[in-house]
């Protein structure tokens, strides 16, 4: 049974942060989603429900989040969904359901990096910062890589830019984790997320992308080429082959669409794969059936969901 010693409901994110560094095995509680009863005793558990990160709050060059706003309220928020071409929108519609998607917040689903996520996905492929008390602001693209650190995610940022965005994944059935997703945006050029490989979701861009804003069909295949080329794995839904053949074609598919040159077919029955560009709604043809694996990815050591007594946060 999973245990807590002492709980705490600090009024300010420095507080939180105090208390999280005083004792090894203190945590903080997001919106406890992913919580398992399991044999685990924490000491302190630290709730950031009081701090005031529960508000979307707009300036005039981006949108900071609060760590504790829940997924459906940023899905369901207007102004940042039609800056963004709605790609989050479309990335948590299929999380399970509205019920859950209202405890879940984005700052745990974030600082989780969970393997599984399309949060991280749709977000990694936006120009976004996160905010940490201990760390201070960096951007999203760095955090995915950094190591789990005993600190507190405050905020996170989404710049705001010109985007052209389509998010696409591809489930084995409605509300399962994804297979595989991507999430491709122009913003001061072309930024594409791969995740659910199945470990957390890697960015390619610049010249590890080399995909210029006008592209030529030969150069989307060659990155669409590259975006197969990065380290997959294997689990019970689907195989390491299986998921470099979607990177590829969700890769094209996303990029084609979020610059036009494919518009997006109607929502099918079954919600997933699903895809949107540009602020339209919209879905992708049917996945060919995945192939089942147990091998643990051999290429990339991320783990697929925070680690035992190493979450400072719990989505």
């Amino acid at each position: 049974m999973l245990q807590f010693k002492n709980y705490a409901r600090p009024e300010t994110v420095e507080e939180a942060y105090e208390l999280l560094r005083k004792g090894r095995m203190n945590r903080v509680l997001g919106g406890g989603v992913w919580l398992r009863l399991q044999d685990r005793r924490i000491s302190t558990v630290i709730d950031l429900s009081a701090c005031g990160l529960d508000k979307i709050e707009e300036t005039e060059d981006s949108f900071v989040i609060g760590s504790m706003v829940t997924l459906h309220q940023l899905e369901t928020h207007a102004a940042f969904n039609d800056a963004t071409c709605h790609v989050f929108e479309h990335a948590v519609r299929d999380i399970v359901g509205t019920q859950m998607r209202n405890c879940a917040t984005v700052g745990g689903s974030v600082f989780g990096r969970f393997g599984f996520s399309d949060v991280l996905t749709a977000l990694l492929a936006l120009d976004c910062e996160v905010e940490l008390a201990g760390a201070g602001v960096v951007s999203l693209a760095s955090f995915v890589n950094m190591p789990y650190e005993r600190d507190v995610l405050a905020h996170v940022i989404v710049h705001k830019h010109d985007y052209a965005a389509s998010f696409a994944a591809v489930r084995r059935s409605a509300t399962d984790f994804p297979v595989l997703n991507v999430c491709a945006a122009r913003w001061g050029g072309w930024h594409v997320a791969v995740g659910a490989r199945p470990t957390r979701a890697r960015l390619l861009e610049g010249e590890r992308l080399a995909l210029p804003d006008d592209f030529t069909p030969e150069q989307l295949d060659a990155a669409c080429e590259r975006l197969s080329e990065l380290p997959m794995g294997s689990n019970m839904r689907g195989s390491e082959r299986y998921r470099r053949h979607l990177a590829r074609e969700l890769g094209r598919r996303a990029i084609r669409q979020a610059a036009g040159l494919e518009a997006p077919s109607p929502d099918p029955v079954a919600p997933a794969p699903r895809t949107v560009c540009a602020g339209h709604h919209g879905g992708a043809a049917p996945s060919a059936p995945a192939s089942a694996g147990d091998a643990a990815p051999a290429h990339d050591s991320a783990p697929t969901q925070a680690p035992k007594g190493g979450d400072a946060s719990c989505s």
